[in-house]
């Protein structure tokens, strides 16, 4: 029983606190919907989710993620790692004004796709030459990320 306890506070705990960091200061997503993709026999399905968050600092701004979760027993009990695969499209649903002071680069949203250390994040760059914000999708992990990701951009009148 002793060593569960060590266990959980050596490994656990710094990796709870790790995921918790890594998705500070980014919006949350609220799940819009999801579509199986494949039945399990045990466990739930793995299924594709729709995730939809408003830039937070452009409340005009809707972006809608739609990613991949991994079913299963692992799925179910919330330790399994998700795919890195997902889709990235954002939209303005009214008119898209910058304030004064904008920064060129920011992280708008974040969310945890392991129990430990891999996110999907979206970072808002502006294209200023362009007058446009662009979205990028990736996946993360601390050590190395994935290649894969994907962008969506927003014109600013």
């Amino acid at each position: 029983m002793r060593i569960a306890v060590h266990i959980v506070r050596f490994f656990f705990l710094p990796a709870a606190l790790a995921a918790l960091a890594a998705t500070a200061g980014a919006a949350p997503g609220e799940e819009v919907g999801c579509v199986t993709t494949e039945w399990k026999l045990v466990g739930a399905n793995h299924k594709v989710c729709v995730y939809g968050f408003t830039d937070p600092d452009l409340p005009n701004v809707v972006c809608y993620l739609s990613q991949a979760r991994t079913g299963g027993l692992a799925g179910s009990v919330g330790v399994a790692e998700d795919l890195s695969e997902f889709s990235l499209d954002c939209k303005a649903v009214g008119p898209v004004s910058l304030p004064e002071k904008f920064p060129d680069n920011k992280k708008v949203f974040a969310e945890g796709t392991s129990v430990l250390f891999k996110n999907t994040e979206i970072t808002r760059m502006l294209d200023a030459k362009r007058s446009t914000l662009v979205y990028l999708a990736v996946s993360r992990k601390i050590i190395s990320g994935s290649p894969k990701n994907s962008v969506s951009a927003v014109p600013v009148r």
